[in-house]
């Protein structure tokens, strides 16, 4: 059986200090193993994500700045992002707030997904070409891991690439693991997917796509890896479910190599969230894992 994580929609309810403690304590008494919070940095009219135009008063907080709130109120939840638009971040001050909140939070940050961003105006709103924000995503990946590698030659980090340049740059807090922080690639694009496989810890796509697609992605990502020379089976697969699947779903999600899933949190009142993560949680047997 995959574990499961919560998916917490920050843009209907907003930065509601009361309802994020309750939820988020909530989700870990009832053994899920995560929470994910989403990232819009900037909107404009008419922005689009599919059909759907979002209003521009849609309330986006900064999903660290959430998470670190989460981390400071709970005790094992794991910290999640799904997900952070890398290329809108500059990857030197993002290693450091990302190490800073895996130190604090006693090694929790452990689910950081990321995506290179849907809407040009975003990217144009914080200065970034949109037609590179892929070649950007890459190099901030492999610039932040480079500043996370232990420096037991106290030699500092070197990066020259297209977007960033580093000589000799040193960065601490390290995260606690020695691999640094985990970066699971969000995305349900064959660019995604070849992320995934090349650069990835994890792949975490978008839900809208049909099985057919997701099995196509998901052999995409296994064999981009493969012929990179990394272990397949070691990338792991998180799927967007829901509050209303079945037992038996999530078994069959299991043998097509689906490790994590996660659901939206319920709406309504607090009170109303945690009885339905409660009945979700006793439905899976969560917390008698």
């Amino acid at each position: 059986m995959p574990t499961f994580a919560l998916r917490y929609a920050t843009p209907f309810f907003g930065a509601d200090p009361g309802r994020l403690v309750t939820v988020a304590r909530q989700a870990e008494e009832s053994g899920f193993e995560a929470i994910y919070v989403p990232e819009h940095v900037a909107l404009y009219p008419e922005a689009k994500i599919g059909e759907w135009e979002l209003p521009t008063d849609l309330p986006f907080p900064d999903p660290l700045d959430m998470l670190t709130f989460v981390a400071a109120h709970t005790e094992r939840l794991l910290l999640g992002t799904g997900v952070l638009l890398l290329p809108y971040h500059h990857p030197v001050t993002l290693a450091k707030r990302l190490a800073t909140i895996d130190v604090l939070s006693g090694g929790r940050m452990r689910l950081l997904g990321i995506g290179v961003g849907l809407l040009p105006g975003e990217a144009a709103a914080v200065g970034v070409d949109y037609r590179t924000r892929g070649r950007r995503a890459d190099e901030a990946i492999d610039v932040m891991r480079a500043l996370w590698a232990r420096d037991e030659a106290g030699v500092g980090a070197d990066f020259h690439g297209e977007f960033f340049d580093l000589d000799r740059v040193y960065s601490y807090p390290k995260p606690l693991a020695e691999s640094g922080l985990p970066i699971h690639v969000g995305g349900s694009s064959e660019a995604a997917a070849r992320r995934a496989g090349l650069r990835g810890d994890g792949w975490l796509p978008g839900g809208g796509l049909v099985p057919d697609e997701r099995k196509a992605l998901w052999e995409l990502v296994l064999s981009t890896a493969e012929k990179a020379g990394r272990d397949p089976a070691a990338i792991a697969y998180t799927y967007t479910g829901s509050l209303e699947m079945s037992p038996e779903t999530a078994e069959r999600l299991a043998t097509e190599g689906v490790t994590r899933i996660s659901v939206a949190a319920p709406t309504g009142e607090p009170e109303e969230q945690c009885a339905e993560l409660a009945a979700f949680a006793e439905r899976f047997g969560l917390g008698q894992r």
